[in-house]
């Protein structure tokens, strides 16, 4: 891979963040083996179906790794890995690290149109996938993809191979060549300026934009969170979120327990079920949850009267968390709640463990690091006056610089001096803290007057007898776009039509042109794999739909 397909960070700033020491110039391959070798005979990963100690998986994966390269991956290239939460997933991410070839981070979710696309993107050699996921059989359509694109690429499963294909266990399998292979491996130290891996945008339409995030810049991301809510060797984190995305990888996620020497506990599914019988058999005491996914998890707990667990934290993120429940998570976990606003192109804020409740319960956060720089802009690009809703820019030591290969992308999302435009929405709250109030793009825009859809969301909820809202634009002849609000109901209740709907509104006082237009109802709102509600394709169902609400 070519790094100039990534825009670099500019020299001056490369050595102002090795001079504070948020860079420290090691790879991720040889921060987590110096880490697996203080703890050999400690569980590392722990699945449904295996408890895989950290000499195992560093061993199997020096061992992969080695068969990676055999296969003709060489350094500076790309491997597409398509794995569900699972010890295989870890290990692949690890073997990669090792080899110093740079995994893209597919969703178990994706189906050809999008793995193709990343494979060609990538140029990538190799595609890791599972043999069949949920009824759907991911080997045979990695098959087809790998013989439509032009490089030669060759297909891992993880599971029984097919035809030509080559298995996962096989390639990592330990044959007695440990202390050799390891010492070769050791040799092989990637630059820690180099991409370590890829993780996609959060888009809901489109295709996404690969973000490449090197050994530096990751390391001290994972480093820096795991600081500030105490990662150690006793802790055991839950990963009930997608392993691909960055919030449950590195948020400190999964990278950032191993280094730091502790548990890993792979959840293949967040539905409530699943989740109580990890908690109840691996006692994790840190997770990552979507606000969607806490709901779920607190309405099971408090219907079937369970043991929330032993959690100590119980990070939310993703998605705006509204003060109802972020009280409710932590009066149910009885648990330190921590909001979390960040990105896979970088910014990560979050509320620190001893913030005031009222902090807590009503901000997203602020950056986590004395590196960061952050601007809240207006519509004409000036700084907003503090306490202003505008957009959100930052850079700093783990925002970089561009998408990679995508400069036409990069021109709009960057500016000339570095800065990412985020997209959100906030407002600086009077702790110092950021309250994300919405997105530039999830705005609807009625005859020139801008409507946050999260306001109206909040509205809805706060003043309607409903368990979820979503506020979609919906075109409009003169007007350009008008509302739609999607109402959940309560379990056994009816939902408000449209004449209740705007009566509450009105008597809240809220601004006529913000009044919905349209009212639907549905059993639940579609999601994407992350648990956000999915606006693009709620649109497309109205917009099919007709009807006046």
């Amino acid at each position: 891979m070519n790094e100039r397909s990534v825009p670099p960070w500019p020299e001056e700033f490369a050595a102002r963040y090795r001079d504070a020491g948020f860079w420290r110039d090691q790879s991720l391959g040889h921060r987590l083996w110096r880490a697996a070798e203080q703890r050999p005979e400690s569980i590392a990963v722990v699945d449904e179906r295996r408890r895989v100690t950290y000499q195992e998986i560093t061993e199997r994966a020096d061992s992969l790794a080695e068969k990676l390269l055999e296969l003709g991956a060489a350094r500076g290239d790309n491997v597409v890995v398509q794995l569900p939460n699972s010890w295989e997933f870890v290990l692949v991410v690890l073997a990669c690290l090792r080899a110093g070839v740079a995994p893209v981070l597919a969703l178990a979710s994706h189906r050809e149109h999008e793995i193709e696309y990343l494979v060609r993107l990538t140029r990538a050699r190799l595609v890791v996938v599972a043999d069949y996921w949920r009824g759907f059989d991911h080997q045979e359509m990695a098959s087809r993809v790998a013989g439509a694109v032009e490089q030669d690429c060759d297909v891992v499963v993880a599971g029984e191979p097919r035809s030509r294909n080559l298995g996962l266990y096989a390639l990592s399998r330990n044959d007695g060549q440990t202390g050799v292979r390891k010492r070769s491996m050791d040799s092989r130290a990637t630059g820690a300026d180099e991409t370590a891996l890829y993780l996609l945008s959060g888009g809901t339409t489109g295709r996404p934009k690969l973000i490449a995030r090197t050994h530096n810049d990751y390391e001290y991301s994972f480093r820096r969170m795991g600081e500030i809510i105490g990662v150690g060797a006793d802790t055991r984190y839950l990963v009930a979120l997608p392993a691909a995305h960055n919030f449950p990888l590195g948020g400190p996620g999964i990278l950032g327990t191993l280094t730091a020497g502790g548990r890993v506990v792979m959840l293949p599914s967040p539905e409530p079920g699943a989740a109580q019988a990890a908690v109840e058999k691996e006692s994790p005491d840190v997770v990552s949850l979507v606000p969607a996914v806490a709901r779920r998890w607190t309405d099971h707990i408090e219907a079937a009267a369970m043991d929330p667990g032993s959690f100590r934290i119980v990070q939310i993120g993703g998605a705006v968390l509204e003060p109802d429940l972020a009280e409710r998570v932590r009066t149910v976990f009885d648990c330190r709640l921590q909001q979390v606003f960040g990105m896979a192109e970088g910014l990560l804020n979050c509320t620190r463990l001893d913030d005031p409740d009222e902090v807590v319960l009503n901000t997203q956060g602020r950056p986590i690091s004395a590196g960061d720089e952050v601007l809240i802009t207006d519509d004409d690009g000036a700084p907003a006056p503090f306490g202003a809703v505008g957009e959100l820019l930052a850079r700093g030591p783990y925002t970089p610089r561009g998408y990679y290969r995508a400069p036409e992308h990069n021109a709009r999302r960057f500016t000339a001096e570095g800065w990412y435009r985020t997209g959100d929405l906030v407002r600086w709250h009077p702790s110092g803290n950021l309250v994300v109030v919405g997105r530039t793009k999830d705005v609807i825009n009625r005859g020139g007057e801008k409507i946050s859809a999260d306001e109206v969301e909040s509205l809805a909820r706060e003043c309607l007898r409903v368990a979820d809202a979503a506020a979609v634009p919906l075109s409009a002849q003169e007007i350009g776009e008008r509302v739609c609000l999607v109402l959940v109901p309560e379990a056994n209740g009816t939902t408000p039509g449209l004449d209740e709907v705007r009566s509450e509104f009105i008597a809240r006082g809220v601004a006529r042109y913000k009044i919905p237009e349209r009212v639907e109802t549905m059993e639940k709102l579609p999601l994407t794999p992350i648990g956000k509600v999915d606006k693009a394709k709620l649109r497309r169902v109205l917009e099919s739909s007709g009807g006046d609400g």
